[in-house]
Formats: C-alpha cells, structure tokens, sequence
C-alpha cells in the first residue's frame, strides 16, 4: 500500500471518527438506527460468510438474538467454534450453527451449497461479507488473483448456487458488503486480475474487488426487476472499523507507528455491523440502495443511504463483470 496514501487515510479517518464522537452529545439515540429498531426474525434463514470475527460475526448475533435461524459460514471451524460459543453464551436461546464455507475455494463454494439444499428449502437473507484486505499478490487455488477471487468471484458464486432458493423465498435479499476502498477501484478487463502480478498493488486490487461488490449488487437488482422477482440486492460498506482485516497491514513499519492512534479512532465492530444489518432486515429498504454510516467521509456513526461512484453505475461494466464472471466460475444465475 502506498504510505502516503495510507496516512492520508489514516488521518481523515481521524478527523472523522474524532467529529463522530463528540455529535454524540448532541444526536439524540432515537433519531439513529440501532439494533433495538430490529424486526422480529423468528422463521427467517439467514446466511453471513466470514461470521467468525469482527462485523460479520455481529452481525450474525444480533440476527440470532432476533430469533433468525443464522448460518455462520466460515472457513475456519474452530474460530466459528468460538464465535458460536460466545453468540450462545449471551443468547441461550439463539438459534445458530456453523457451516464450513471458504469462499476462495470454487469448490468449497459447491460444497456448501449443496450441503445448505439438504437442509433448507428457503434463505431470507444471504449476507456476503467474508473478504481479504489489501495482501501481497497471490492466486487462490482456482488461479483467481486472491482479492479479486475471495471478495467478488467467491460471493458471485455462492449467490448463483443459491439463487433458486432466495428466488423461492418471498422478500428476500442479497446483501453485499463493499467499502469505501472502492472508491480507488477501477476494471480493467484486459488484466482484470493482474496477471503474473502485472500492475498490481494491494491497494487498487482491493479497491477492484470493492467495485466488483457493487457492480455486482446494481446488476443482480437489474437482473431481479426484470424477472419480476420478490427479491432484493443491496449493499453495505462498514466505514472504519475496528476488524481484524487489516491484520496483513501491520508488517509496514508506517502502519505500526499509527496503529494504536487507528485503533483509539475506530468505531467497533458492533457499529460497524449496522450498516450491514439494516440492509438485510430493515422493512424499508429499497433494492439497490447502498448503506454506510452516517458521520464524516462515511468513517463512523449510524446507519443510512449514501452514494457511490460514478464506476459503480457503470452499467456497461456490470454486464460484462457478470458475464466474465459466469464464465471464470462456470455459474449461471438465470
């Protein structure tokens, strides 16, 4: 990553969650979106990849606490182990269970859809949040560029193998966790995946594989409308939160150094989950919407509609990502 890129996002991150924390004084809590403003879930099947640790494993929680039969599918069976113990600890009424799921794995992808089918005949929500952040170059075991596998094609996938399901399921939603990174994103379908390493930084292939979420997200929507299905794609961004994504980051001696100024500056995770949460369940929401947090730079706060970019619409894009993508990953949606 680029260290002045870094320490200047860094510092407006500061400059907003330090404006976020002091509004607090003067925002009344009934006029921001928080989990207590929740439906009732009881009878709902939902799905979050990556439920193990920071926004996805809140967000897993509070669909439980809400009585929602939760999935946590995650690569990792003992970490999702210890997330279950906890969600169970706090909710002894939760009804939760793992299902091992790594979404840079096409065929771990099949094997939990097909396990899923066995045992359910509905899915209300499928929250795609799982992801990697801003690694050295790698492939994933298809020969996908690892961001760009794990974060687009992974969850592009896992969509298509359930999408009878949430097409059977009436009201029911796909929600697609991106970031503002995708804000430094952009396509290029001649190196899409940067081959050989060709061109690539930890930074713009994030920031790709972000695009990529919100891509995706418009043109499922589109593909929704146009079949006139009781169902919706929307998409979320956490905002700078306090996860274990950055983890991969701290081998740079510049990011050491701000580490613990970052951390004192981030919202939690549980903030940083409730853009994702009022996408899946808020009554409200419209297919296509794009939620965030509501503070400065959309770094922190509570949960609204925001925009994204102008690549982000790009509907001339978005066919030919999603046909790209059908054909790397041999799924079709419809």
């Amino acid at each position: 990553m680029n260290k002045k890129i870094f320490i200047g996002v860094t510092l407006l991150a500061g400059i907003g969650a330090y404006k976020f924390i002091n509004s607090q004084q003067q925002t009344k809590l009934s006029e921001n979106w928080t989990t207590e403003t929740m439906p009732d879930l009881a009878g709902k099947v939902i799905i979050v990849t990556g439920a193990n640790s920071g926004i996805g494993f809140e967000a897993a929680k509070e669909f439980a606490r809400k009585g929602a039969q939760t999935i946590l599918a995650c690569r990792n069976v003992n970490k999702a182990q210890a997330a279950l113990s906890q969600i169970e600890a706090e909710i002894p009424h939760a009804r939760a269970e793992i299902m091992q799921l790594d979404v840079a794995s096409q065929s771990s992808i099949r094997k939990f859809a097909n396990d899923f089918k066995k045992k359910y005949k509905c899915l209300d929500v499928l929250v795609n949040n799982a992801g990697i952040m801003m690694v050295p170059y790698g492939t994933t075991e298809d020969g996908f560029e690892q961001q760009f596998g794990t974060n687009h094609l992974g969850h592009f996938a896992l969509t298509g193998l359930l999408i009878d399901l949430l097409l059977n399921t009436p009201n029911s939603r796909v929600v697609n966790v991106s970031s503002g990174a995708h804000r430094f994103g952009s396509m290029d379908f001649n190196n899409l995946m940067y081959e050989g390493g060709k061109g690539y930084s930890p930074q713009r292939a994030y920031g790709r594989s972000k695009l990529a979420n919100l891509l995706f997200t418009y043109e499922l929507q589109r593909h929704f409308q146009a079949i006139g299905a009781k169902a919706i794609a929307v998409a979320a961004h956490p905002g700078y939160s306090n996860t274990n994504l950055t983890d991969p980051m701290l081998k740079h001696w510049y990011v050491k150094m701000l580490f613990p100024m970052m951390s004192r500056l981030a919202q939690s995770s549980a903030m940083g989950a409730l853009p994702t949460i009022r996408a899946a369940v808020d009554p409200d929401v419209i297919g296509g919407q794009y939620f965030g947090p509501d503070g400065l730079m959309e770094q922190s706060g509570y949960p609204i509609v925001v925009p994204s970019n102008k690549a982000s619409h790009n509907a001339a894009d978005a066919r030919q990502l999603w046909q790209v993508s059908e054909s790397l990953t041999g799924v079709k949606f419809m």
